[in-house]
């Protein structure tokens, strides 16, 4: 079984194919709770060049929500209200600003002139505390647990934090959607036949600005310009394309002197090397350069600023532990959309009613279905 299959990944060709289809038994097969995200936060002053200006609370972390990385009875739901991903955009550029901040947000965002949020890819909250020698610049931040969205991919998560808005409002609803009979990629905006931009704009697809609106300095691959899911996540923003991840720094240091208030970042190494490699001596380097990274992006900081480091999403080692849906469900399925952790049957006509109840006899002990 290939590593993609290790982390819940539907399947490594693009194309649905119900013979090798696998999920996580344990990862939820039809409706997966929130996994973590992380929020961190660091400070400096640019009159002295210290480790002591770095606003860090080690002794007594700000913790308002402990996400067991374990299944429960329950799926864990985003709160939305109480610390979520979602909530990021909106607090720091809202009518108020920094000025006033939710409570989940680390104490030092409060009255920063200037605000650079780096989003990690894939690195959730308990990852990182199982981590954190290899994080040794991370684990001096001052920080905290907050929820993801659900589904908990990158498509969704992503455009929640750039819109300010749950799934079911921006509608990137999964890595594969049904577009009306048609499942399409988002990621490459397609499927077996090819690109699908002409077909399903990314504008209509996904209508809601990101950014409330805000022309933003975004820091992102240079290959990524001009994707179509780019596009919807991302348009009307300034691409400032990177080659190469040491160039991030640099370009921060660039537009922060140069006034810039807000700075939209990210890095997608650890979660590309989780999904490849699984999580051991090769995911443990990665870690230390995103670390490396937060490091030169400190180092760049100047008066008044400051810098906040999430995750999209996290990520759980699946190994073998991996359940196929049954015979009998697929008889009563047409299609699947979705992905390993989120997964959605479209049921053949007439047979949605027997298609729960298969799915519930079959699926209830290692998933949630509904």
């Amino acid at each position: 079984m290939s590593d993609r299959h290790r982390f819940g990944a539907d399947v490594t060709k693009e194309v649905l194919d119900r013979r090798n289809l696998h999920v996580s038994k344990f990862s939820r097969l039809y409706v997966m709770p929130v996994s973590d995200a992380k929020i961190n936060c660091d400070y400096r002053s640019i009159e002295v060049l210290s480790l002591n200006t770095i606003m860090t609370d080690k002794s007594s972390p700000q913790i308002s929500h402990q996400i067991s990385p374990e299944i429960s009875t329950r799926p864990r739901l985003p709160a939305y209200k109480a610390g979520c991903i979602t909530g990021i955009i909106p607090a720091l550029l809202g009518p108020s600003g920094t000025k006033e901040i939710p409570s989940w947000m680390p104490n030092c965002v409060q009255g920063a002139r200037q605000v650079v949020l780096l989003v990690i890819d894939g690195l959730g909250w308990h990852q990182l505390q199982k981590n954190l020698e290899h994080c040794p610049t991370l684990a001096t931040m001052q920080g905290s647990s907050i929820t993801t969205v659900a589904p908990t991919t990158t498509v969704s998560a992503l455009t929640s934090i750039t819109t300010g808005l749950a799934p079911a409002e921006h509608g990137l609803v999964g890595y594969r959607i049904d577009m009306g009979g048609r499942v399409m990629q988002m990621l490459k905006w397609g499927d077996e036949k090819g690109d699908l931009r002409n077909m399903y704009s990314p504008d209509l697809v996904q209508p809601c600005p990101p950014f409330m609106g805000a022309s933003v300095p975004v820091l992102s691959k240079a290959e990524l310009e001009g994707s179509a899911f780019t596009q919807a996540h991302l348009r009307g923003v300034r691409p400032k394309g990177w080659r190469a991840a040491s160039s991030i720094s640099v370009e921060i240091g660039e537009l922060l002197r140069a006034g810039e208030k807000f700075i939209y970042a990210y890095y997608d190494g650890v979660d590309k090397i989780a999904h490849e490699r699984g999580f051991g001596p090769f995911y443990e380097a990665e870690l230390r350069s995103a670390d490396s990274l937060v490091a030169n992006i400190k180092e760049v900081l100047v008066s008044g600023s400051v810098l906040l480091v999430t995750a999209d999403h996290g990520q759980v080692m699946v190994g073998t532990n991996t359940t196929p849906p049954h015979a009998n469900v697929l008889a009563m399925t047409a299609y699947q959309s979705g992905e390993g952790r989120f997964r959605w049957l479209h049921a053949r006509n007439g047979t949605e009613v027997e298609l729960l109840a298969r799915a519930t006899q079959h699926h209830s002990d290692c998933a949630w279905v509904v």
